[in-house]
């Protein structure tokens, strides 16, 4: 029998006509949105009418009351039902291993090219995420051309600490730094999988100029670095940092390593990269030829203005072999930035990750995002950089927000006083502050674990 291969499943000069990278991205991005447009039907009707064979949508836009022809184009996507990680994970438990979303049902030359990897679940159990030949080279181009847009060039060294193993994200980041951008690619990992002294060695050793992953462990890199005596700006040649980063992490990032340039990008493990920042550093250019972005009402479901916050709610139409995506919900929270881009560039903006609101806690009618505390604690010098957030409920039924926040020097009362004037500020009513030294928090964290560290631990239901 003659078998579908992962090579011959692409029509390379195709995906790079629809997909283009590199200056001819820049030049197809300054086309007007009229003819962005046109460009996201064709790719959109594509996806619909994949996602009509497979099981789970006939489901779930069956419920719906949505027949075959009722998806007219992209005027018709704001009316079509929403799933997330639940609906993903309720189809893998009623069709083990793999779910009924993939569309892996053999056809006349067996099932189709697959790529199975899974989350690193942070926001619960892991998840089987599926990507098919065509749409997994995509989002690996999608994410080259940010890293080329951002400076990335064939003559960097790029020092990864995205994990590997089952999870999607160390693999995913290989593929699109060797495949697309020619630069050469260490592949460290996390600090389990390479200690941090040993990844600071590999950095100086290799003349590493590039380093990818989250900002977090990134930080701690730099901080690994001069406890052995290595000055991260001397004896290291970094010039360029690409992760994913809150606004506020930037100019601490920069300056732990020597005012580098620092740039964020922003996707979900089911989506591939969905946005990132240019150059000009004036939010994240969603990827419209791969990706349509809604942002909506946490509570309603319902589109919000321009330069509100919502969920970040994700159609991928380059997906149209395994797994299609159509209004997936994130459950990241967002805004769209306004206004026109200094580059003469026409992609949607977007601000990047500003907090999930799965994990939003509501405290005395404030909303609060556990992810965002860290650049607020950057504001005094003590901070050591990691720290976790505790909801707790007293006796009265009185809800409290405690930040744990590992500190250098000083952990007595003054010191929690100048923390707490800090919190107070930004967030609006007063927090529960407890100071820790250096690494005493990393076993609630796992900040050398995980991709992203705990940053919630809520105990009002215990």
């Amino acid at each position: 029998m003659t078998h579908n291969l992962y090579h011959d499943a692409i029509n390379w000069e195709q995906l790079r006509r629809e997909h283009p990278i590199g200056d001819d991205f820049v030049q197809f991005a300054k086309q007007s949105r009229d003819e962005l447009r046109a460009h996201q039907e064709k790719l959109f009707l594509r996806c619909v009418a994949r996602a009509w064979e497979i099981p789970f949508y006939q489901r779930l836009w069956g419920n719906a009351g949505i027949q075959p022809g009722d998806i007219k184009g992209l005027e018709t996507l704001p009316d079509l039902p929403v799933f997330d990680k639940s609906d993903i994970m309720a189809s893998i438990d009623q069709n083990p291993p793999f779910g009924d979303f993939g569309g892996l049902e053999g056809g006349a030359n067996g099932r189709p090219p697959v790529i199975m990897h899974t989350t690193s679940g942070t926001t619960g159990n892991p998840q089987v995420l599926l990507f098919g030949a065509k749409s997994r080279e995509v989002q690996d181009l999608m994410l080259g051309r940010i890293y080329q847009f951002q400076g990335m060039r064939p003559d960097d060294i790029v020092h990864s600490v995205y994990g590997h193993g089952m999870i999607n994200g160390g693999h995913y980041v290989r593929e699109a730094v060797t495949h697309w951008t020619n630069a050469i690619f260490m592949s460290a990992g996390t600090g389990i999988e390479t200690r941090s002294a040993k990844q600071v060695e590999l950095m100086r050793d290799f003349g590493t100029t590039v380093i990818v992953g989250f900002a977090d462990y990134i930080k701690k890199l730099a901080r690994v670095a001069v406890e052995m005596g290595i000055d991260p700006v001397k004896d290291l040649n970094i010039r360029m940092i690409s992760g994913h980063l809150g606004r506020e992490d930037k100019s601490s990032l920069s300056e732990a390593w020597g005012g580098v340039e620092c740039f964020d990008w922003y996707g979900v493990g089911d989506t591939g990269i969905i946005a990132g920042e240019g150059p000009d550093r004036d939010g994240l250019y969603v990827m419209e030829d791969g990706q349509i972005v809604e942002v909506c009402d946490i509570d309603t479901g319902k589109p919000v203005p321009d330069g509100q916050p919502g969920d970040i709610i994700c159609t991928c139409i380059h997906k149209d072999d395994v797994y299609p995506i159509i209004r997936f919900n994130t459950h990241d929270v967002t805004k769209v930035v306004t206004g026109t881009s200094s580059l003469g560039i026409n992609f949607k903006r977007i601000e990047g990750f500003l907090g999930r609101s799965d994990n939003m806690v509501k405290i005395r009618g404030i909303n609060i995002f556990p992810q965002a505390m860290g650049p607020l604690l950057e504001a005094d010098s003590s901070f050591a950089g990691d720290f976790i957030c505790k909801a707790v409920r007293d006796d009265q039924g009185r809800d409290e927000f405690v930040v744990c926040a590992e500190v250098n020097g000083a952990r007595d009362a003054a010191t929690v006083d100048r923390y707490k004037a800090i919190l107070k500020k930004s967030i609006g009513i007063d927090c529960g502050v407890e100071l820790a030294a250096p690494g005493d928090l990393a076993p609630l964290t796992q900040t050398e674990v995980r991709q992203k560290p705990i940053r919630l631990i809520d105990e009002r239901f215990k």
